[in-house]
């Protein structure tokens, strides 16, 4: 949506950044009474907050089930309002962001599954763990049993981000490979999901690659834009 983000207090005349603050709130005198004096610029980033700390301070206390369901619930919150494009400016696809969307995607096996192996456990909890600080777990540690989670997770956060790169685009002239590149990737993302996510982690760390290779090179970064190109071209996704 396109916001006026620069506000002025029409009780006090303070002024601030609604982009920075993610409030219609005077941070003065609390007024919601204000004016945007700036041209109005999309902005789908919302600020939100993603703290996973409740969560692991209950590790002790609950069974895996019952923490996957709170993990699964603070991950949804937070991907659901979250965006990409900030005050006109298409921010990057993010590794809170993407390690957010697969906890989510795993912690709903985990709080489905009856018996979990050593290993899953063991990533479930080192998403846990690490993902509100942005860090996920390298590739080679994804369990075969959970590795369609982790496909899907990014070809639904991969089809998001897209959204939001098509809104960004609606004000800019895309040139016609720019506009092919940004169809292909729609292309892989569908596949992944018709797959069910079920892909080589590999493959789906190239995915992410890509798709960060095209947001530069639609910034104006026409070496990242050739790679991207390449890397769209070679991806594959074959059946298991």
């Amino acid at each position: 949506m396109k916001i006026r983000g620069e506000r002025e207090c029409t009780e006090c005349g303070t002024r601030w950044s609604y982009y920075e603050t993610g409030s219609v709130g005077c941070p003065a005198c609390g007024s919601l009474q204000s004016v945007g004096v700036d041209e109005r610029t999309e902005h789908t980033d919302m600020q939100v907050a993603f703290d996973l700390t409740p969560v692991r301070n209950a590790v002790d206390e609950v069974e895996s089930d019952d923490l996957a369901e709170r993990a699964r619930d603070r991950c949804r919150d937070y991907v659901r309002r979250r965006g990409f494009v900030n005050a006109g400016t298409l921010r990057e696809l993010d590794d809170t962001y993407l390690a957010a969307t697969e906890l989510l995607h795993v912690a709903d096996i985990v709080a489905r599954e009856i018996h979990l192996d050593e290993r899953e456990e063991l990533y479930f909890l080192a998403l846990l763990r690490d993902a509100d600080q942005g860090e996920r777990p390298p590739v080679e540690d994804v369990p075969t049993s959970l590795r369609a989670a982790r496909g899907l997770a990014y070809a639904n956060a991969v089809r998001e981000y897209r959204r939001d790169i098509r809104t960004w685009a609606e004000d800019r002239e895309l040139t016609t490979s720019q506009r092919g590149a940004l169809e292909t990737l729609g292309e892989h993302v569908t596949r992944v999901r018709m797959l069910d996510g079920d892909i080589e982690p590999q493959a789906a760390e190239q995915l992410i690659t890509a798709t960060r290779d095209l947001t530069n090179g639609l910034r104006g970064d026409e070496m990242a834009f050739s790679q991207a190109q390449e890397r769209l071209t070679s991806l594959e996704f074959g059946e298991t």
